[in-house]
């Protein structure tokens, strides 16, 4: 792991923001820091910041100062994209004034409010949308009738779509009133208004939904068409969910 020509792990540790250059030192005499899997344990250690990956007590370090993260909470009847032929209301508009060219992580159909990722690191993006490392996501939904408790292992054992099976990581009746219901639920299923067709197939429809949150990363107090830049150990929580 060592690189002669590379920059001591001490320094690239403090200008992540690990802390002072002392205290990353005293991190890395703890044994809490690898590189590339290693646990590194001299202080005469160098690595090039570009293509080193380092983990701090588990939790992957992000080095590229370039790469920004931002949480958007999505307003209903605003499109997943960047630019939209027929004029409808993107998500573009909400970071106008960024410079980064960024890009949003997976989609809420216009009909749905809540937490959307947008960045510029593309590897992160990847990670977050390919199905075999997709982080969870938690969904707030507004359903029609009232929802009984069997409901609950319905759903944890599957429900059958046109497009296959789908079953739910978890379920939780909120409340549960005569003529409406709220149920949160927790899956990494991904597909085309997945949330919609799974109330909708077991007979209650949704009338609001709501993404609360996607793997460590909330929404909160974001109110509806705010963003906020997440915090370097947010990024690096969100890292370590995807496998990085």
């Amino acid at each position: 792991m060592h690189d002669p020509d590379g920059v001591r792990l001490q320094k690239v540790l403090a200008s992540a923001g690990l802390g002072s250059r002392r205290a990353c030192e005293q991190l890395i005499a703890d044994g809490r820091v690898t590189v590339d899997g290693q646990p590194v344990l001299e202080l005469g250690v160098r690595v090039d910041p570009a293509t080193a990956v380092i983990h701090v007590d588990g939790m992957r370090v992000q080095l590229d100062a370039s790469a920004v993260t931002i949480a958007l909470n999505k307003p209903k009847g605003v499109v997943s994209a960047m630019h939209d032929p027929d004029g409808r209301p993107t998500v573009a508009e909400f970071v106008r004034d960024r410079t980064e060219r960024l890009f949003h992580v997976g989609r809420l159909d216009a009909d749905t409010e809540g937490l959307l990722l947008l960045t510029n690191d593309g590897e992160l993006a990847n990670r977050l949308s390919h199905p075999s490392h997709g982080a969870p996501k938690t969904y707030l939904a507004e359903v029609e009738g009232h929802v009984p408790n069997r409901l609950v292992q319905q759903l944890t054992r599957g429900v059958q779509l046109e497009d296959g099976p789908v079953a739910v990581d978890a379920v939780r009746i909120v409340q549960a009133l005569p003529h409406a219901s709220l149920v949160e639920l927790v899956l990494h299923e991904g597909r085309n208004r997945v949330v919609r067709r799974i109330f909708e197939e077991v007979g209650h429809p949704v009338t609001r939904l709501v993404r609360t949150q996607i793997g460590p990363i909330k929404l909160g107090e974001l109110k509806p068409g705010r963003t906020r830049v997440l915090s370097k150990t947010e990024v690096g929580s969100l890292m370590t969910q995807v496998g990085m």
